[in-house]
């Protein structure tokens, strides 16, 4: 990908862990911190210093709206909360809030962080990559060797759409996600929801990753610096590197390669259905 597109933030979260472990701070996972500063950044947050800066509305947005639709953490779901709550200690040590801000600021990200540990396990609300990478957690893969997560969804690919159901059926068993209610299961309504709503947090993912280098390239083009290649001529190549970022992205938050290999080489195991075939399903459970 050319760098000169700026697609994706590049966070200060380094610096940030150095700072929390100087000032004593509970350790936050990495992961976690990098995740909720990056998407911060694409919500459109103020920046000041290479931080991100919350807000009540920004604060919503990104543990009520936008985590679930990209994460599967491998543990500590409460994680993310606690990268908000760390970012807001760095606000007020910066004199960015004063008390009753923090104050306020605090108490929301702590109920909100503990409500998207509850939205993490609604099946409703599950992409398949996350579906996918709980899966394979589940059943002992080594998701940072890519080989072993292509055999797999090779396997996977193997079973009866009977058996694939089934092992969706043990994920609620287990307590990894909650039982899908009523008497519908995990039929084709279900399978539809779950490719529609990976199909529209990519799309939103995307978007504000073309936002992003939009507003850092308008800089470039003020100080006369040339448009990379992909903005200079064939708009296409844009739309490639963005959809590219998007799926690396969505990796790097479930198991790393999956987003890729499920659209490239597995969309029969994660479809993603149209505008035709949603509104015939619509009109056969209307007939």
């Amino acid at each position: 990908m050319n760098h000169d597109l700026q697609l994706t933030p590049h966070t200060r979260t380094t610096d940030l862990l150095t700072w929390a472990a100087e000032q004593g701070y509970e350790p936050v996972p990495e992961e976690a911190l990098r995740t909720v500063l990056t998407l911060l950044e694409l919500g459109g947050a103020p920046m000041h210093e290479g931080f991100p800066e919350l807000s009540s509305a920004l604060l919503e947005q990104l543990l009520y709206e936008q985590l679930y639709l990209y994460v599967q953490p491998v543990a500590e779901p409460e994680a993310y909360g606690r990268a908000v709550r760390l970012l807001i200690e760095h606000q007020r040590a910066a004199r960015r809030l004063n008390a009753k801000r923090q104050a306020k600021l605090h108490a929301e990200a702590e109920w909100q962080g503990e409500l998207l540990c509850d939205l993490l396990r609604r099946p409703h609300l599950v992409t398949w990559p996350r579906l996918y990478a709980l899966l394979m957690r589940a059943d002992g893969v080594d998701v940072a060797d890519g080989a072993a997560v292509r055999a797999w969804l090779e396997e996977f690919r193997g079973l009866t759409e009977e058996q694939r159901i089934a092992c969706f059926v043990w994920l609620e068993e287990q307590g990894l996600l909650e039982p899908v209610q009523g008497d519908e299961g995990w039929n084709r309504a279900r399978l539809l929801s779950v490719g529609m709503a990976t199909d529209g947090a990519r799309l939103l993912l995307e978007n504000r990753l073309m936002e992003r280098s939009y507003r850092n390239l308008a800089g470039r083009n003020a100080l006369g610096l040339p448009m990379p290649d992909e903005l200079a001529g064939d708009f296409e190549g844009f739309e490639a590197a963005v959809a590219a970022e998007a799926l690396r992205l969505c990796g790097e938050w479930t198991v790393p390669g999956l987003p890729e290999l499920l659209v490239a080489e597995f969309p029969d195991l994660a479809p993603e259905p149209g505008t035709q075939e949603i509104e015939e399903y619509v009109a056969g459970t209307q007939a």
